[in-house]
């Protein structure tokens, strides 16, 4: 499974690259990867998530998506039962006057995953389901761009409440 997810974050890398090159528009994509440990006899389970900005110089546009993918551990049995009460995350389209200061929240979108999560124990394709795009905005090339995303889960039985990952963010885009 990890190399079905190896050539499925290859393949987005290079749908990003064949945009860098095609020459009116660039991408960057950022990864991260969590581990959520479920109680009882629940197998642990992966998620990995491509944060993509890109602007697009024909339209004038910056957009941001991200991309959740998840997989089991090799020898763990699945036992059919919920894993989340909730599992969202939030695409934000961020924008800084300079390279150093604050980012400023332009757009974000928050995608409630909950039931594909809980419906799939292994997911390793794009598709809209685990797709979550933040609108567009109108890029400025005297400010400085970027994308990320949060993910707020809340585990199914363990008693913790919602927990909060912070996500790999794109790097700076200027000019």
């Amino acid at each position: 499974m990890r190399k079905i997810l190896t050539a499925a974050g290859l393949t987005t890398s290079a749908v990003a690259l064949g945009v860098l090159l095609a020459g009116p528009a660039a991408a960057w994509t950022a990864s991260s990867q969590f581990d959520v440990v479920f109680p009882g006899q629940k197998p642990q389970t992966t998620y990995y998530v491509e944060n993509t900005g890109a602007n697009t110089t024909s339209n004038g546009n910056m957009t941001g998506k991200s991309v959740v993918y998840w997989q089991l551990g090799v020898d763990q049995v699945i036992d059919g039962s919920k894993r989340f009460t909730s599992f969202k995350i939030t695409t934000r389209i961020e924008e800084r006057l300079t390279k150093t200061s604050e980012d400023h929240v332009v757009t974000k979108k928050t995608c409630d995953m909950t039931e594909i999560v809980n419906n799939h124990y292994a997911w390793s394709s794009d598709s809209p389901e685990n797709t979550c795009v933040a609108p567009s905005t109108t890029y400025d090339g005297e400010l400085w761009w970027s994308s990320d995303a949060t993910v707020v889960y809340d585990v199914e039985g363990d008693g913790k409440g919602a927990i909060t990952q912070e996500l790999e963010g794109t790097r700076l885009v200027h000019g």
